[in-house]
């Protein structure tokens, strides 16, 4: 599975591949990816430098921008100069339709990148939250989908509320079936399984699952639940015998960003992991961040993650 996944994305965004923008030439290992993903025909990519960001699209992307609901920006010069910036002038490529999607962070921070997101593409209202996920593939591994997981979120809500966090699962549970065409079972993570330990953060957790299972009754979902109840199916069999996530559980939610952002690092780095995002969620237009410590694979792989997501749209 672990390998398996990997293939199956690149395959499928060869099929159709779409225009995905990316605004950081100045990179090696972006451009690295470019040549393999234009030589592969993932997808067809546009590498945004300073001698084709055309200042007539610059003017009419200001324009267009200063229109937008909760620009904050009153001086259109402002405004004009915010699109001299590649990461912005790439998101309203993709906003106007220049563009399927764009995919940046490696130089960028995830901030940066979330920023010009949110303030450029358009909220999916169904959601009307943004948040990230990340592809995790273990080798070697048994747990999850044979070593296939999400993780969210690890990018871009540091304390989410119980609210935000049964939409953080929704979002990654949706993303889980549709683009890794798995089947979710999500496990809202914490370090008490069903009222082993009391306090607050465990009370956010718990009320998170509720939620999300009352907004989505058709996902299997679980919570709060200790990492091990949630991987291991004989602590699982002690603890929940009677879960239909505990032990089998491939979606994990984590229930802040120091958590996931922690864990997903650990897991990359002791387990040799492959870490692809963190996927931006909750938008009409994909859009992918990159970690800083991304390699030329990684990627690739989040090109063809956002090309499939471009394609069905």
């Amino acid at each position: 599975m672990y390998n398996s996944v990997i293939t199956d994305i690149r395959q499928r965004a060869k099929a159709n591949p779409k225009k995905i923008v990316f605004p950081e030439y100045k990179d090696e290992r972006v451009m690295e990816a470019v040549r393999v993903v234009e030589k592969e025909k993932i997808a067809q990519p546009i590498v945004l430098t300073p001698s084709n960001m055309e200042s007539e699209k610059q003017e009419e992307f200001a324009n267009i921008y200063s229109d937008f609901k909760g620009n904050k920006y009153k001086d259109f010069d402002e405004i004009r100069e915010l699109m001299e910036n590649p990461l912005y002038y790439a998101a309203m490529l993709v906003r106007t339709g220049g563009a399927d999607g764009f995919v940046a962070g490696a130089t960028y921070t995830t901030s940066s990148v979330a920023r010009a997101a949110i303030r450029c593409l358009e909220i999916d209202p169904s959601l009307n939250l943004i948040s990230s996920s990340f592809l995790m593939a273990v080798p070697n591994c048994s747990h999850g989908e044979r070593g296939v997981f999400v993780y969210a979120d690890c990018g871009i809500i540091p304390y989410p509320t119980p609210e935000q966090l049964a939409v953080i699962a929704i979002s990654s549970a949706r993303f889980a079936r549709i683009v890794l065409k798995i089947e979710p079972r999500v496990a809202f993570l914490s370090f008490s399984t069903k009222g082993s330990a009391k306090g607050r953060w465990i009370d956010k957790v718990r009320e998170a699952a509720e939620i999300a299972k009352e907004k989505s009754p058709d996902l299997l979902m679980d919570g709060e639940l200790q990492a091990d109840a949630a991987l291991d199916k004989d602590v699982a069999n002690r603890k929940l015998p009677y879960s239909k996530v505990a032990g089998y559980a491939n979606v994990l939610i984590f229930p802040n960003l120091d958590a996931g952002n922690i864990c997903y690092k650990l897991t990359q780095r002791l387990a040799r992991a492959r870490a692809v995002g963190p996927i931006i969620l909750g938008l009409k237009q994909p859009c992918s961040d990159l970690s800083r410590g991304c390699e030329v694979e990684d990627i690739v792989d989040c090109t063809a993650i956002t090309v499939i997501r471009a394609q069905q749209r």
